[in-house]
């Protein structure tokens, strides 16, 4: 049976955009992942660790018949293939691939948390989700709008390229 998740992507390593398209086509290429939509791209202000250039980030809604520990799993493996190496705590890196909802799923084992644990505090992270879904919730009483409303980090999020294509 199929499950809905939302993932998201980040590059701020080389050709940013590369990484972007070449995640989503490798998550396209997964038999049991179905690419449903895609959110624009923004260019935004790296968060945590400071001294590293701007990321790229998105969101993805997949339909897929994997687990969640599957599915990072495949994940992990597409980081990787890509050259994600994990140097820095929130370090520069050619790719980050974030599983942020699963089915409107909790869960919580030793190498997975669903709904991302950060994700509340990160508007490069609710910005391309709410795009996606603007009536998606996080849990039952908390809307991506309301959250976003209250976050003091918008400003670092700049639209760069339309879902459509044309830049920003």
């Amino acid at each position: 049976m199929k499950k809905t998740a939302y993932l998201a992507l980040g590059s701020n390593m080389g050709d940013r955009e590369y990484y972007l398209k070449n995640a989503i086509s490798l998550l396209s290429g997964e038999e049991e992942i179905d690419v449903v939509k895609q959110s624009s791209v923004y260019e935004t202000d790296p968060v945590g660790y400071t001294d590293q250039n701007p990321f790229l980030n998105m969101a993805v809604e997949i339909s897929t018949t994997l687990g969640p520990e599957e599915l990072l799993d495949k994940t992990q493996h597409i980081e990787k293939k890509l050259g994600r190496t994990r140097e820095i705590h929130w370090g520069p890196r050619t790719l980050d691939l974030d599983i942020l909802l699963y089915n409107h799923e909790n869960i919580e084992t030793e190498r997975l948390i669903i709904p991302h644990p950060r994700m509340m505090d990160r508007a490069f992270v609710l910005i391309p989700l709410y795009e996606l879904s603007s009536d998606s919730s996080i849990t039952a009483d908390k809307q991506v709008s309301v959250i976003i409303d209250q976050l003091s980090d918008k400003e670092g999020v700049r639209l760069w390229k339309l879902r459509s294509g044309e830049g920003g």
